[in-house]
């Protein structure tokens, strides 16, 4: 419904508000993936308790904190409540790697977006290379520009149909030629892709600086 202040203030406070205990979960996320935006794109690789690799992105990610350094990763399970690759295969390990989606390997991450039957290596069918692992047994992505190896440090189980998954970064691997010697990050060659509402996308490569006050 159109909040009161409309009268009072003008049309540029004219807004519509959702009372999300009457929606439903469908209508929530296109919600928040439409207004929460970009999000940037974790491209998880994991592997089973027979050492079979898997790859798949998803978009509900973000970094948390720095002392400890924590990510969080939102996994949907399937339909019928049972765990995708990746949710099970980080229970199993408990480590898996989070590799950074840049515009180059867009077509690829797509690839491995598809809901292959268990057990089918995505990154041979996008034409990836798995690099082993530094510190954990779950592969990064050579082709990523960014990859952060993960230990699962405490999963949180939201409902039936979703975990959070926080993970303690404990290596880090990064293209040399987008990386300087004060660590900081080129990101205009490091082109990250971003999620948008939809099927949109978006790219880091575009920026500029604001000082803070």
């Amino acid at each position: 419904m159109h909040d009161d202040l409309t009268a009072a203030h003008g049309a540029a406070f004219d807004t519509t508000r959702f009372d999300f205990a009457e929606l439903s979960p469908r209508e929530r996320y296109k919600l928040l993936i439409g207004a929460v935006v970009p999000r940037p794109i974790a491209w998880v690789t994991s592997v089973d308790e027979a050492g079979r690799v898997n790859a798949a992105p998803f978009s509900f990610f973000n970094v948390l904190s720095a002392d400890p350094a924590i990510l969080a990763l939102g996994v949907e399970n399937h339909e019928d409540r049972r765990f995708k690759d990746t949710a099970h295969n980080i229970r199993a390990t408990g480590e898996f790697t989070v590799n950074i989606v840049d515009h180059a390997n867009l077509d690829a991450m797509n690839i491995t977006a598809f809901p292959f039957a268990p057990g089918i290596d995505e990154l041979a069918e996008a034409g990836l290379t798995a690099m082993p692992g530094h510190l954990i047994g779950c592969p990064y992505i050579a082709e990523a520009p960014v990859a952060l190896e993960c230990r699962r440090y405490v999963t949180l189980e939201i409902s039936a149909s979703r975990q959070i998954v926080l993970g303690q970064v404990v290596a880090m691997h990064v293209r040399s030629s987008i990386i300087n010697d004060r660590l900081h990050i080129d990101p205009a060659g490091l082109d990250a892709m971003g999620r948008m509402g939809g099927h949109g996308y978006c790219r880091s490569n575009e920026t500029f600086d604001l000082p803070t006050l």
